[in-house]
């Protein structure tokens, strides 16, 4: 006879496992399915090679919200974030270079390096889109109102979203209107001068974007990457200690305490819905387990299309899911490094400031641009902007002692190739990014000793992020807020009755945050219990 749970959630990524840490506090029995041998879906610690502990997908944290961390206690289950300081570091080909601190002085100093004028603005910019963020990352815990079937709660939620933007000054409203629409290159245009600045910016309206920096809404990606905080740091990332394995692990263990089950090695096949209704999952080995409530970590083309069945779903639900835009084009490239790389515009392997930063290839706006034209006609970019990072300066735990680990994320490689498989190309193309980063740092590549390289194929597969994107769908505006994953659904029920969604494709969207998990575990237990909107 078949288990039977008040709840099971298929997938224990990071949003899966906040989810079920609520939903279990709350009094519910909650069952986790993973399909991988351990947790935390993009969110993970491997050993990639021997002795050397990698975040293998994901790689560093800011946006997990305080709230979360505060309220299930990570901290007593091993959570740590150790802050990036300095935070950017970009090296230019005509030999001089760009560092960003967290002490604004200092990064002003640098700024000055290139343009006095904006050395003056940058502390006025850094203040607007402080505050721009401030609003937008009020709206991660909160409900979106639903834009189809309005009722007198959505009119509610409506006129408190008007109060928010009345109280606005006209400056922030306009802010807010070209940041959710333009592109990133224009949004930082009217501030800044110098291309040195202004490209280490917008790398952050890239990462991880179907679409280049002169794309309309990549403003809005840079956003985004601001609305984090570590110690007290808004916009600051960190590493967390013993990987990103170890924030999934904490979660896991708050979840345990509330008495959740978790259960890896168990994937899940097929949803089963009985009139409508879904009543439970069967795994893959065909094995079956009940629930009054099914909640899916998944995103949504896996979750509706693979696991429920576009004949079970309304034909226009169907097309809305089928539409939703999940094409990815980043790879990851781990390294195990004998040393750590001498840059011609800051000579010295020995431990550096610089080395403790996210360093980027990316020397001009055109230069991103270029790299994304190539892309999105299905070739990988023949000089792609690189976002490389080492862990191991902060936490020498991850390496054997005397030997690094490096994380190369770089854009622009397609999920579609024009020509070619990636299966027998990746290897040639990470040969291509190793030169690159030998141009900038000679000596490098006879530092590495091993490497693993993730394309976008190699992220769906192993990961299950669909097309390979990182955030479980494209974050354009027509995929943001209450039309996320489709207009009528994006309060994390489904079509299917007592079916939710609680993964990235949800809003608030990608990342490590743990916003979606807990808006869905909040709409569970108000279904469940009657609770009033919050």
């Amino acid at each position: 006879m078949a288990e039977t749970w008040d709840v099971i959630i298929i997938g224990g990524g990071h949003n899966g496992l906040v989810a079920a840490a609520y939903l279990s506090r709350g009094g519910l029995r909650v069952l986790v399915l993973e399909r991988r041998p351990l947790l935390g879906g993009a969110c993970v610690t491997e050993e990639v090679f021997p002795g050397f502990r990698v975040s293998s997908a994901s790689y560093l944290c800011s946006l997990m919200q305080p709230r979360i961390i505060r309220e299930l206690e990570l901290s007593r289950f091993g959570y740590q974030v150790f802050p990036k300081d300095p935070a950017f570091f970009t090296p230019f080909p005509d030999g001089r270079h760009f560092t960003m601190w967290q002490d604004q002085r200092r990064t002003c100093e640098e700024i000055a390096k290139f343009s006095a004028r904006d050395a003056a603005r940058y502390p006025e910019y850094e203040a607007y889109v402080e505050r721009l963020a401030r609003f937008a990352e009020s709206m991660l815990l909160r409900m979106p109102p639903n834009i189809t079937r309005i009722s007198p709660a959505d009119l509610r939620d409506y006129a408190r979203l008007g109060w928010d933007l009345t109280r606005m000054s006209e400056e922030e409203r306009i802010g807010h209107i070209r940041i959710f629409t333009q592109s990133v290159a224009d949004f930082l245009e009217p501030w800044f001068e110098s291309e040195q600045l202004k490209v280490t910016l917008a790398t952050d309206g890239v990462i991880g974007t179907n679409g280049g920096p002169r794309s309309p809404g990549t403003a809005y990606i840079l956003l985004h990457h601001m609305m984090g905080v570590v110690e007290g740091h808004r916009g600051l990332w960190g590493f967390v200690r013993g990987g990103m394995g170890a924030l999934s692990e904490a979660i896991a263990g708050a979840s345990r305490a509330a008495g959740a089950t978790i259960r890896t090695d168990s994937e899940v096949a097929r949803i089963m819905v009985r009139d409508g209704r879904a009543v439970g999952v069967a795994l893959r080995d065909g094995s079956e387990f009940r629930s009054s409530i099914v909640v899916s970590n998944a995103d949504p083309k896996r979750t509706f299309l693979g696991m429920v069945g576009e004949r079970l779903l309304d034909p226009g639900f169907a097309r809305q899911v089928t539409g939703f835009q999940m094409k990815g084009c980043s790879m990851k490239i781990n390294l195990a490094l004998d040393g750590l790389p001498d840059f011609k515009a800051l000579p010295g392997a020995t431990l550096m400031p610089h080395h403790k930063t996210t360093m980027h290839i990316c020397p001009s706006i055109d230069y991103v641009e270029r790299a994304w034209d190539e892309c999105k006609y299905g070739q990988p970019s023949s000089r792609p902007m690189l976002e490389m990072t080492i862990p191991t300066v902060y936490d020498d735990s991850l390496a054997p002692p005397g030997k690094h680990i490096m994380g190369i994320f770089l854009q622009y490689t397609p999920y579609r190739l024009t020509d070619g498989e990636w299966s027998s190309l990746k290897e040639s193309y990470a040969d291509r990014v190793m030169d690159l980063i030998e141009d900038y740092a000679p000596g490098f590549k006879h530092r590495v000793l091993a490497r693993q390289v993730l394309t976008p194929v190699d992220l769906e597969e192993i990961y299950g992020l669909t097309g390979g994107n990182i955030f479980h769908g494209e974050m354009s505006l027509d995929q943001l807020y209450f039309m996320r994953p489709a207009p009528g659904w994006a309060r994390y029920r489904t079509p299917i009755e007592r079916l939710y969604l609680c993964g990235s494709g949800t809003h608030p969207g990608g990342g490590v945050m743990g916003a979606p998990g807990y808006n869905a575990a909040r709409q569970v237990l108000r279904d469940c219990r009657g609770l009033p909107s919050w």
